[in-house]
């Protein structure tokens, strides 16, 4: 009892001390954490890889993998990469050692073809490292995600979504091929004219298909900044118009802009932003957003509900990176008086902690707290259900702000790869695609602030079931809450599965289902709510 005791006391005091505990111990701790890392990185690049190398690492792959499968079938446990579950973005922990290990140390920039518009790239090769190579040569990724430690592979694996994806669509529609090792420890390529349900099946298949070695990925040419627009709208349904018109989604007529995004402050207010690339103008001021001086840019963006519409210049790799220092909004609930300016300017230059540390210091206790506690999800919905979707989220969560960024969805027929193709009605006339948009909840559900009875399992299962009744799905890096069946009514697995057997994949890789869905028994969880 006086255990159980002592052990509730600490939980209380780090609960309500939380960002005093995270500025003495995990800022500094996860800044020399990342430094390490990084010299980890630069001895391991320095000493064994190189491009030129690529062939041999990937044949060194390949044995390792020729090696399982020369086991006896009683000995083999499914594969899996080596990669620490902590140094991956995903909310979940995967139990890696469940299965076979094998390691995949590939961080190369491998190829820039500037006629053809394409770099190939190994899979470990991060964010922040590609944005360093291409801009300053001017490129950048069709599709960059906003947060620099993720992996290439790990987004044409998973997928990912960008303020230019309106033009463009998913991360995975501006891959031009993927390099996988099957379980036989053969080298395979997968392209549109290759191995072509191979390559359909790969995104969303979260390494449930085979090792990723390199891939090749669209460019598009830049410009040195973007010039942005903030525009401030009162009304809910006048930001949700404005949101459809300037994203394409009325008309493939209407004009768009190079970037389109929208940050929802409340039920009754909104910021859209529209961002073109551009030259110098010096009739713009210049706004280094990624300082770590400045305000962090979801603050920054709602200062203009009170001046008014505003238009300025960033240089593209600052806008590009713009929600890094406070992992969108979810800092705040770390630290509260993080966007302070004396803390910005004292300590501003620790932030953000990094995803790896904090993965890499949770323990099974604090997983569980912080499910209970916490939503962090991306979901992916038909932009013409916008007011609905911003009224069952505030329902059910009661979390502001919330993310906006309009994406092209492919109407590419049945059976075409793990997204169902969206409902006639959201097609936008003439043409093969509908507009989705992410809508990105993050943070401390209001329910919890205030110490209101809460079920994060109910909430998050409602939200899902609304997802599948109107056509959309859930990004797989978050944690999911349908079952088995209701997991296949969302997703089309019809193709996956036949890849799967017709590849020898079934007893070799864990399902989809399996690699993707939590550890912890959300259904259990949401049981002792039920019982409070």
């Amino acid at each position: 009892m006086k255990q159980n005791n002592w052990k509730n006391r600490i939980i209380n005091f780090l609960e309500e001390n939380r960002a005093l505990v995270i500025i003495a111990f995990c800022l500094p701790a996860s800044y020399i954490f990342d430094f390490i890392l990084n010299i980890q990185k630069f001895l391991y690049h320095f000493l064994f890889s190189s491009p030129k190398s690529h062939d041999q690492r990937v044949r060194k792959i390949q044995r390792k993998v020729q090696e399982w499968h020369k086991l006896p079938t009683n000995n083999k446990k499914l594969l899996c990469t080596a990669r620490p579950n902590w140094l991956s973005l995903s909310t979940k922990f995967f139990q890696k050692n469940k299965c076979h290990q094998i390691p995949i140390n590939l961080f190369d920039i491998l190829e820039l073809d500037e006629r053809n518009l394409t770099v190939r790239v190994e899979p470990l090769v991060t964010v922040d490292q590609i944005t360093k190579f291409l801009i300053p040569k001017g490129y950048t990724l069709a599709v960059t995600l906003e947060i620099g430690d993720a992996t290439l592979g790990g987004l044409a694996l998973g997928t990912g979504m960008t303020t230019h994806s309106h033009q463009v669509g998913l991360y995975h529609e501006n891959v031009i091929s993927y390099e996988v090792i099957l379980p036989d420890g053969s080298l395979m390529r997968a392209a549109e004219n290759e191995n072509l349900e191979l390559y359909k099946t790969l995104p969303w298949s979260h390494g449930s298909l085979g090792f990723l070695v390199a891939l090749t990925l669209k460019l598009v040419k830049i410009k040195p900044y973007v010039k942005i627009t903030y525009i401030p709208i009162v009304g809910q349904e006048n930001y949700c118009n404005l949101i459809c018109k300037v994203s394409g989604a009325e008309s493939k007529e209407d004009p768009v802009s190079d970037y389109v995004e929208a940050t929802i402050f409340s039920k009754d207010k909104a910021v859209i932003m529209k961002a073109d690339y551009s030259n110098f103008d010096p009739n713009f001021k210049v706004n280094k957003v990624a300082r770590w001086y400045k305000p962090w840019f979801y603050k920054y963006v709602e200062s203009f509900l009170s001046t008014g519409q505003h238009t300025e210049l960033i240089p593209l790799r600052d806008y590009l990176l713009r929600h890094n220092r406070a992992i969108f909004w979810v800092v705040e609930s770390m630290i509260p008086f993080g966007n302070n300016p004396i803390f910005r300017f004292f300590l501003g230059w620790l932030l953000p902690p990094k995803p790896a540390f904090l993965k890499f210091t949770t323990t099974p206790g604090v997983r569980a707290y912080t499910f209970t506690r916490q939503v962090f999800q991306d979901i992916v919905l038909p932009i013409q259900e916008l007011k609905k979707q911003i009224d069952i989220s505030c329902k059910l969560f009661d979390v502001f702000p919330l993310l906006v960024y309009p994406c092209k969805v492919y109407n590419k027929g049945h059976s075409s790869g793990q997204l169902k193709r969206p409902p006639q009605k959201y097609i936008v006339k003439q043409t093969d695609y509908a507009m989705y948009n992410d809508l990105g909840i993050y943070g401390v559900p209001g329910y919890v602030k205030r110490k209101e009875k809460y079920n994060p399992v109910a909430a998050m299962r409602e939200m899902e079931k609304f997802t599948r009744d109107v056509g959309g799905f859930s990004f797989l890096y978050a944690d999911i809450f349908m079952t088995r069946k209701e997991f296949e009514e969302m997703f089309d697995l019809e193709l996956y599965e036949r890849v799967r057997k017709r590849y020898g994949l079934e007893n070799a890789f864990p399902h989809l289902y399996d690699k993707v869905k939590p550890e912890i028994d959300v259904f259990e969880v949401g049981k002792q709510f039920e019982i409070k």
